[in-house]
């Protein structure tokens, strides 16, 4: 019996995302354990495996961190190929090189096949250019939350910069990112949130960071989203700031 963990990156949201290397593995699975932002729709390409929900969301955890690795291990040993179907990339905020190094360390071979991160997915199909010359020359992509549940250091630092600011897991911080940016743009900068990027319950606001606020209220904006700040929010056609 082969064993090996193969760490697959199912995309934003929209099952069509995912590449068609994540497709092949999926259909060599013994099993499959995937997080509560994989569509289920993917598992429809391992007809046969286990099928193992992991579901760790903001706020909540149906598997804790340490018992996602040991099982990886158990049902590896027991089955063979396990398929570790993660939302994004496993290694953009998926915690990917932890499991890597647990199963290794338990004697498990492992593959990883990159996924299409909602950090960039979800600006470009909303036709924000995170880059564009003249505008900005860098991007700045950044948790909101860090495991102790504060706010990233590192987001006072992007936002001294001219970097466009991708924020994952920032939608509960939000005060008090707006307050940060606040100290170092104009009130009139531009912002946008995307929640469920690619999905048919998607939902956008945009705005500056004097009305974000209250746009995120009204529409009852809630995680997850990714929030992005920066000038190249202006350079939509499809995004109106009032």
């Amino acid at each position: 019996m082969v064993k090996k963990l193969i760490l697959v990156g199912a995309g934003p949201g929209d099952p069509e995302l995912i590449s068609l290397k994540g497709i092949k593995a999926l259909q060599q699975a013994n099993v499959v354990m995937y997080d509560a932002l994989v569509s289920e729709e993917l598992l429809q390409h391992a007809p046969n495996a286990i099928k193992l929900f992991c579901g760790k969301r903001a706020g909540t955890h149906y598997m804790k961190q340490d018992e996602i690795n040991r099982q990886i291990v158990e049902q590896a040993n027991q089955h063979g190929v396990v398929v570790r179907l993660k939302g994004g990339d496993p290694f953009i905020f998926g915690r990917g090189q932890e499991e890597i190094e647990y199963a290794e360390k338990h004697g498990i071979p492992t593959e990883i096949i990159p996924g299409i991160s909602s950090a960039t997915a979800l600006a470009t199909l909303r036709q924000i250019p995170l880059t564009k010359r003249g505008i900005t020359e860098s991007v700045w992509i950044t948790t909101g939350t860090t495991s102790c549940g504060e706010l990233s250091e590192d987001i006072e630092l992007a936002a001294q910069s001219t970097a466009t600011v991708v924020i994952l897991m920032g939608i509960g911080k939000l005060a008090e990112i707006v307050s940060l940016f606040t100290k170092y743009k104009t009130e009139h900068y531009p912002i946008a949130i995307i929640q469920n990027g690619t999905l048919p319950d998607e939902k956008i606001v945009c705005g500056h960071l004097s009305t974000i606020q209250q746009k995120v209220q009204e529409e009852n904006i809630t995680s997850p989203a990714v929030i992005i700040v920066g000038k190249v929010v202006d350079c939509s056609q499809i995004l109106h700031i009032r």
